[in-house]
């Protein structure tokens, strides 16, 4: 049996956002006021990700919510009108970290292309930094111009900010074409959120203890799975069959980038398991189920060979 890393051992998974802004960059909400939100929806820990300034601070300790130390970089690719770019979350740790409590960053720099981003990419993994790409559909890259980037631990597949506003980045795109290629790169839902009401809407869920080393391993070895609403309880291959069990959905699709895998649809909302009988020859396989109210959660993949 291969089983998927959020799902080994039967501890409670963390729920949390690694992706969001304050009023210390370009959000609309307080630190202290984004992290009760946070506290509101019961999340176990988040990252104030403002743009290009480095946060450790927990703003509301009462809270009880782990932060985990992050920033949002960005930088603006040449030649092109309008929007695109790169962005990138990173995330450090709270010990031997050389980032600095409100150290700034170089942002929004012009640059030729993913050559030139992997630079600054490589800058912060050399700092112990562990990097997640952003919102591509939003940023105006398709798989082409970031397949290259190297060190990422994972890319946004759904981006509540994005989603609302303008219906991006809500369903995994361009993901299929990095994992078509054998990059193992997994998949994160965030919150990116900048208004208050798009805070808490998108999410991951960790195996991991509650500390920052801990969520980080997670999340760098995809012990984790994302949702905005469903839950994902168990996905793992036995004797060639993919089995997914879930909280009660509407939709479940099985992908693996080298077959049309049949989708499972029930209007009554109560499919609870799905089996995918696979061909040999694939690579990798992933699940995204879908609940009655248009909600999804995403497994990271399995990874066959």
């Amino acid at each position: 049996m291969l089983r998927q890393a959020a799902f080994i051992g039967k501890e409670k998974l963390l729920k949390g956002n690694v992706h969001c802004h304050t009023s210390r960059s370009d959000g609309r909400g307080t630190p202290e006021e984004v992290i009760r939100r946070y506290k509101e929806y019961e999340y176990d820990f988040l990252a104030l990700t403002d743009h290009n300034i480095y946060n450790y601070e927990n703003f509301a300790p009462e809270t009880g919510i782990l932060i985990i130390p992050g920033m949002e970089i960005d930088r603006n690719i040449n030649g092109f009108r309008g929007v695109h770019c790169f962005h990138t979350v990173v995330l450090g740790h709270k010990e031997n970290n050389p980032y600095q409590q409100d150290q700034r960053f170089v942002g929004g720099e012009r640059l030729d292309g993913q050559a030139d981003f992997q630079k600054v990419l490589d800058e912060h993994h050399a700092a112990n930094q562990l990097t997640i790409y952003c919102h591509p559909e939003w940023s105006n890259t398709p798989a082409r111009e970031f397949d290259q980037l190297k060190g990422n631990a994972a890319m946004e597949i759904w981006n509540s900010g994005c989603a609302i506003e303008d219906g991006l980045d809500t369903n995994a795109a361009y993901w299929d074409e990095l994992l078509m290629q054998g990059q193992k790169i997994y998949g994160c839902a965030t919150d990116d959120g900048h208004a208050m009401y798009q805070h808490c809407n998108g999410w991951i869920q960790v195996n991991a203890e509650k500390t920052v080393d801990s969520v980080l391993e997670a999340i760098a070895n995809g012990a984790f799975y994302s949702s905005c609403g469903p839950e994902i309880k168990d996905f793992y291959v036995e004797d060639g069959v993919a089995v997914v069990e879930c909280s009660a959905c509407s939709e479940i699709v099985f992908r693996c980038g080298q077959y049309p895998c049949p989708r499972k649809y029930s209007e009554n909302g109560d499919l609870v398991r799905a089996e995918f009988k696979m061909p040999e020859y694939l690579e990798y396989i992933r699940v995204t189920v879908m609940d009655n109210r248009g909600r999804r959660a995403w497994a990271n993949p399995i990874f066959l060979k």
